[in-house]
């Protein structure tokens, strides 16, 4: 049985000292309730609710929301509804396959639905094999690095979605002081920003060009400081830290104050627009539409090195993983490392991982070759692009993930597209048949990056809380494959009742900027290397001087408005930790406030989730015919909220004492 006592351990977030060891709240020498009909069915039913929702939301409003927050919330209610005692370690399982949901969707939205909008021959088996091949490779080639991401790697990287959802799984069992503190942080963050994204009581957003003179800045130097003003991502500010929280942030400020501002300054003068599908002048566009056409593809680049960074520096890593599927597979019948590690260290063995990969691999160069190609050479060269593609980036989504919380996924798979397009062209691929190879290969990339960064959150939360990573390995395929299905599902209906082209049309943002790109790119017109290039350098002179190229190219690819609060957040979480000479009472002020803004982030996605049904149905100050939102006093106000918010963080952070 499981002990009675919950809460995590004091070096649960820090940096270990040299002999000292982590033991989880279920430490390894307990075998806890894990798998069962409770937690096993309870995660299917969710891989298929939120897979649903998710999918159906996203396309039909055009806003993706994560699964995993509010599927742990949900599981803590219904364990408690029905009072079952120790039920901490299978609602991490309920929360590990649940979570599929979220990922899978993520994958198919942003690439299926163009095979619509360019009316391309698709069918339900396209949707379903793409999503599921791509799950199952993002789970197999993120198995390898397991140990090295959530254990070698301990206290050095923030994992702030991992850390939000430990809080909300350990406070729902632990009850007491823990529970009612992220239970009031979780009912102020959701509120706020209830408030905000279903009736527009202020904006969500703060520019300076509400301010008298700033505007003239924003207009003719393109200058303008952007800030989003949610309470949850403040929170995930405060959970990265102030020291990849400025980072990130130098990284959006070199973008919007200092390249925004050249390429307008340069591009005044030009007569025609610049650049492959781009159809505006630069002196015609304000500093976002720079920054999405120009200064976005600089961040890529710099993503795209930064993996390759990431992939050299990891290579003793990546080496010892092929050694010891080399000694699996070849050494002693029987014999593998998991027999001698501890419960908390078993993953699916070396043997297996490698051997299902093959399989996963064979059954893919089958579908391109009979339901996509129809030539077995470029089939394979399809194959090829996946299985490389896919393993280079799979380090980077969860590096990506570990550190800021958010996938940069898309950008990934506009990468794969732009690259599988280049190579696709070259073996004679072109046209519709081009087209849907670079789409479904795109998909399936895309859903491995997305399912990659999503599992590394889920095994980190086992790793704190003391699952055993081989059963939430094993039963995150059934909660693929559910999830697939459900997706595939979901877009095969909304085409039939909606359709992603017309009057009445789904939104489909994603896919429309996919299906924008990939045309002109099967045409053999040039990609806007000048600009990864651009990006890929300046990653190396940030890895020269010892800033986290990763890091700062998230910056330059993720909005202005959302690294703003992410830095805000970082501040007060230095503050808070450092404004006493007693550090242990700093300790106690960090842990404290970590269980806060993990309550604004769980607030914020429950009430997000909740907020995207209510748009759907009309409930929504832009269906109320609401104007204020819009107003500069709205901006003002907005403001003043988060300062109200921010405030509140810092000042309940300060409530703690030691020995709490």
């Amino acid at each position: 049985m499981e002990p009675t006592s919950r809460s995590l351990p004091k070096n649960a977030y820090k940096v270990l000292d040299p002999g000292e060891n982590y033991v989880p709240v279920v430490p390894a020498t307990v075998t806890p309730r894990e798998i069962g009909p409770y937690s096993v069915g309870w995660g299917l039913f969710f891989a298929v609710l939120f897979s649903a929702a998710a999918a159906y939301l996203g396309l039909k409003i055009g806003q993706v929301f994560e699964a995993a927050i509010p599927i742990a919330i949900i599981a803590v209610g219904i364990s408690t509804a029905m009072k079952r005692k120790n039920a901490l370690s299978e609602n991490v399982i309920i929360q590990s396959i649940g979570a599929a949901s979220g990922v899978v969707v993520a994958g198919a939205i942003f690439t299926i639905p163009a095979l619509y909008i360019l009316e391309l021959p698709t069918n339900f088996w396209h949707v379903f094999l793409a999503s599921m091949f791509g799950g199952f490779l993002g789970i197999l080639y993120l198995i390898p690095f397991r140990r090295y991401f959530v254990k070698d790697m301990h206290g050095q990287l923030p994992f702030p979605e991992a850390t939000a959802t430990t809080e909300v799984l350990i406070a729902g069992e632990s009850g007491g002081n823990q529970a009612k503190t992220l239970l009031a942080a979780s009912a102020i963050g959701g509120l706020y920003d209830f408030l905000v994204t279903t009736f527009g009581f202020w904006k969500e957003a703060f520019s300076t060009r509400v301010l008298p003179g700033l505007d003239y800045m924003a207009d003719h130097f393109r200058i303008e400081f952007r800030m989003n003003i949610l309470a949850a991502v403040t929170g995930l500010g405060y959970i990265i830290g102030l020291k990849y929280a400025a980072i990130i942030a130098a990284g959006s400020f070199l973008s919007w104050f200092l390249i925004v501002p050249v390429i307008a300054y340069i591009g005044d003068g030009l007569m025609t627009p610049l650049g492959t599908g781009v159809t505006t002048l630069i002196r015609d566009m304000d500093a976002h539409a720079i920054y999405f056409h120009y200064v976005r593809h600089i961040g890529i680049g710099g993503i795209a090195m930064a993996g390759i960074i990431g992939i050299v520096k990891s290579s003793k890593i990546i080496g010892g993983a092929f050694k010891l599927a080399a000694a699996e597979i070849f050494g002693k019948k029987g014999h593998s490392v998991n027999d001698a590690a501890d419960r908390t260290d078993k993953d699916i063995p070396m043997g297996t991982i490698v051997s299902l990969i093959v399989v996963v691999l064979l059954s893919m160069f089958v579908f391109f070759w009979q339901s996509v190609t129809g030539n077995l050479g470029q089939a394979f060269t399809g194959l090829l692009i996946v299985a490389v593609i896919a393993f280079l980036f799979t380090t980077v989504a969860a590096r990506a993930i570990a550190i800021v919380g958010s996938n940069p996924v898309s950008g990934m798979t506009l990468m794969t597209l732009i690259i599988s397009s280049f190579i696709l062209v070259q073996v004679g691929l072109t046209g519709p048949t081009g087209m849907v190879s670079a789409l479904i290969i795109g998909g399936v990339v895309c859903t491995a990056l997305s399912m990659a960064g999503g599992f590394i959150t889920d095994l980190k939360i086992g790793y704190w809380l003391g699952n055993t990573p081989v059963h939430q390995e094993r039963w995150k395929f059934l909660g693929t494959i559910l999830a697939a299905a459900s997706v595939g599902g979901v877009i095969i209906l909304l085409n039939a009742t909606y359709g992603f082209t017309g009057a009445t049309a789904l939104p489909a943002p994603q896919a429309n900027a996919m299906a924008a790109v990939i045309k002109p790119l099967m045409s053999n017109q040039p990609a806007p290397w000048v600009l990864y290039i651009a990006g890929a350098l300046f990653a190396l002179t940030l890895e020269s001087i010892h800033i986290p190229p990763l890091a700062f190219a998230l910056g330059m690819y993720l909005p202005l408005e959302l690294n703003t609060p992410v830095l805000a957040g970082g501040i007060i979480a230095h503050f808070v930790s450092t404004r006493s000479k007693d550090e242990a009472l700093n300790n106690a002020r960090r842990e404290r406030g970590t269980l806060i803004a993990s309550g604004l982030i769980a607030g914020g996605a429950i009430m997000g989730v909740l907020s995207a049904g209510l748009k759907f149905f009309k409930i929504n100050y832009t269906d109320f015919g609401w104007t204020w939102p819009e107003s500069d006093g709205a901006e003002f106000l907005a403001m003043a909220m988060f300062a109200v918010i921010a405030a509140y963080l810092y000042w309940d952070s300060m409530r703690a004492k030691t020995g709490e």
